[in-house]
């Protein structure tokens, strides 16, 4: 089973809502021009800036405007892609919906599996245009490109493993001195 982000104490300092209804517009949009759905976007955005990482269906519409039935479709979606999972609040019927941790590594994970798809579509499609034709080329050049990216990803991934551990390692270091001086 996937972790998810669990909530942490919240900062002393206050927010400025205005300004991170603003991010979240902001952020939401990228990924809307990125190609995810737009409300699941504005819904994705909201429980990233969450304290918690997780709002119920009540919040979510309140601090998105929207309807209920609006972000049960985003969920519903954001759930496909495992980017959220739903949990029930002890001792109540409401749910809440909360990030997995490692969200954007486990995204670029299922990536791989979709430019191996392009990248199979594309190598038909020079098959079907042509190897020397212009479009067969330009094709051809896209299929190369997928190829390259699935075999650098895993390695971008393993090094970002291992910049996260020498991070974990440096904390815990840090907290030892710390405790000790």
């Amino acid at each position: 089973m996937r972790e998810t982000i669990e909530p942490e104490d919240a900062p002393g300092d206050a927010r400025d809502e205005a300004a991170v209804s603003r991010f979240v517009e902001r952020f939401a949009a990228d990924l809307a021009e990125a190609g995810m759905q737009r409300m699941a976007a504005r819904v994705f955005a909201a429980l990233l800036v969450s304290d918690a990482g997780a709002l119920t269906s009540a919040e979510l519409a309140e601090q998105l405007r929207i309807s209920p039935a609006a972000v049960s479709g985003a969920i519903r979606y954001l759930s496909q892609v495992d980017m959220v999972v739903r949990e029930r609040e002890p001792g109540s019927r409401r749910d809440r919906y909360r990030l997995y941790s490692e969200v954007w590594y486990e995204t670029l994970t299922r990536r791989d599996q979709i430019l191996a798809r392009w990248e199979n579509t594309m190598r038909d499609g020079v098959k079907v245009l042509g190897p020397s034709t212009p479009a067969g080329l330009r094709i051809t050049e896209t299929a190369d490109f997928f190829e390259w990216v699935q075999q650098e990803l895993p390695k971008m991934l393993e090094r970002w493993r291992a910049h996260q551990a020498a991070d974990r390692a440096a904390e815990a270091r840090e907290a030892r001195e710390a405790e000790a001086g």
